[in-house]
């Protein structure tokens, strides 16, 4: 009776096993296929694309899409100032918001309800387009790189998540801290910050792909201004571009050229362009991703 149940237990392991592996391999399949997809299209020559077709494998395997790109004059500069605002935004976001929730999680800090109270608000209500500009433009933010960081500096989520992975650690460890004579200040970056490296890791990438992925911020307010153009403003023109008919006024040679290519190829190649730089870095952070999403969101 004992081995059936054991057999029984056994078999039933292994269909499991075999049917829990079949699901998690079509989901593998249904995540990667459309990222390989954009890839083949971006690598496959635009006269052969528009025939359709095209899956996983390039059909007639050609650079000239890339190569279109590239030559824009924009593109080097935009890319300095995307990596620059990615860095700088991603850093002074961490600051202000392990800040903040530091504070908030504080049980002797009075006003900790009605600052929390009042964060949860500004995820719900907004000025809305108009008066955000109006004060952008009353601050003397126009046409300058602190556009891209100042405005979007704290954002509620993100301290609502770091405040919640700071409740969860042991509230002794402050303690200790304070009998050996530690401040605040020194609280928060010796004992609450090298704790919070998996939750900080987390934000660091929920800050460095909102950064990186930006652009409506540039149309608005740093237009007129070439020497503070993004990547992603600058591909988007080259969009724009590859969309206009033949007949248009751009009789430079990028024109003609892009005139050649289908806008679908182009904005296949756009893709992979904004993307690979955040493929490369997740890996090194996935770890602390992961980790930062579920003790975050569980209290001790």
């Amino acid at each position: 009776m004992a081995a059936n149940k054991a057999f029984n237990a056994t078999r039933g392991d292994k269909i499991f096993d075999v049917c829990n592996t079949i699901i998690m391999a079509l989901v593998l399949i249904v995540t990667l296929y459309p990222f390989l997809n954009v890839l083949a299209i971006s690598l496959n020559e635009s006269s052969d694309t528009v025939r359709g077709g095209i899956h996983l494998i390039p059909r007639a395997f050609t650079l000239e899409n890339y190569s279109v790109i590239f030559q824009y004059q924009g593109l080097l500069q935009g890319a300095q100032i995307s990596i620059l605002r990615t860095i700088v935004g991603t850093i002074f976001g961490l600051i202000s918001a392990s800040m903040l929730a530091f504070t908030l999680s504080r049980v002797d800090f009075q006003a900790r309800k009605f600052i929390s109270t009042f964060l949860a608000l500004t995820m719900y209500v907004t000025a809305g387009l108009v008066p955000t500009f109006l004060l952008i433009r009353d601050l003397g933010m126009i046409n300058s790189f602190w556009v891209y960081v100042l405005p979007g500096v704290v954002s509620a989520f993100n301290v609502f998540i770091i405040r919640s992975f700071i409740d969860g650690l042991p509230y002794a460890l402050q303690e200790s801290a304070k009998l050996d004579g530690a401040n605040d200040f020194t609280i928060y970056l010796k004992v609450i910050l090298p704790l919070c490296k998996p939750v900080l890791a987390t934000i660091a990438l929920f800050l460095a792909v909102g950064q990186w992925n930006s652009w409506f911020d540039t149309y608005l307010y740093n237009a007129s201004s070439p020497q503070w153009t993004t990547l992603q403003y600058e591909l988007m023109k080259v969009l724009q571009q590859s969309t206009q008919q033949s007949g248009a006024v751009n009789a430079n040679d990028m024109a003609k050229q892009m005139a050649s290519i289908s806008p679908e190829s182009i904005r296949m190649a756009i893709t992979i362009v904004v993307t690979v730089p955040i493929l490369v870095v997740y890996p090194f952070l996935q770890k602390y991703f992961v980790s930062g999403m579920t003790l975050g969101a569980v209290k001790a």
